[in-house]
């Protein structure tokens, strides 16, 4: 079942470049960086109330995130949506006919669980469910 929104994905560039908004415009707590190299990317997390903003940047020009950066720019990516059963999450899905891009869950970030719907089912909003693996 969902049990609320866990994080907001922004792509962006550089981490470098974003990383002081964040942290010293707006106060929000800074969690660190993260390496998640089967996605290529790196991540830095900043906590804002019960949700967290993920930063992403591409590490390689065949990343996902790079090549949505090459296509729509900066900006924000997905919205991701606690799970507290993943798998059931993913079923309950597929037999409301939503399409997802991945029918399992695979590993995520900050030991995690994730699946994503794709965006045609979703109004054009790419949407990640995920589940604390811990």
């Amino acid at each position: 079942m969902i049990t609320g929104i866990n994080h907001i994905g922004i792509a962006v560039k550089s981490l470098e470049d974003h990383i002081p908004f964040y942290r010293d415009v707006l106060n929000l707590q800074f969690l660190g960086i993260e390496n998640v190299p089967d996605q290529k990317i790196r991540l830095a997390m900043f906590k804002a109330g019960d949700i967290q903003i993920e930063l992403l940047e591409p590490v390689s020009p065949d990343s996902t995130i790079n090549k949505y950066i090459e296509n729509k720019g900066e900006g924000l990516h997905h919205i991701a949506y606690q799970s507290d059963n993943i798998e059931n999450d993913i079923e309950d899905l597929i037999e409301k006919n939503i399409s997802m891009i991945d029918e399992k869950p695979r590993k995520g970030a900050h030991d995690t669980k994730i699946a994503f719907i794709h965006p045609k089912s979703s109004g054009k909003v790419l949407t990640e469910i995920c589940q604390i693996d811990g």
